[in-house]
């Protein structure tokens, strides 16, 4: 059974840390949906590769500059 003071840091643990637990899965799902937005339209306009690159490093600015402001915003 699980005590007063145990709950109390899991609710501590939760509200210090819980902002960073999806940060690594958003970061990887918005830069996978650029990398297949960017092959769809590749195969869309026929620029292969152009677009597929583009698109990946937008996704990966994104999802840093994301990761960046969550950062500094929870550090408030």
């Amino acid at each position: 059974m699980i005590n007063d003071d145990e709950k109390g840091e899991q609710k501590n643990f939760i509200n210090e840390y819980g902002p960073y637990l999806g940060l690594g899965l958003q970061m990887a799902v918005t830069v996978a949906a650029m990398v297949f937005l960017g092959i769809w339209l590749d195969n869309k306009f026929e620029t292969k590769p152009v677009l597929t690159i583009v698109c990946s490093f937008l996704g990966i600015f994104a999802a840093l500059y994301n990761f960046i402001k969550t950062v500094l915003k929870t550090k408030k």
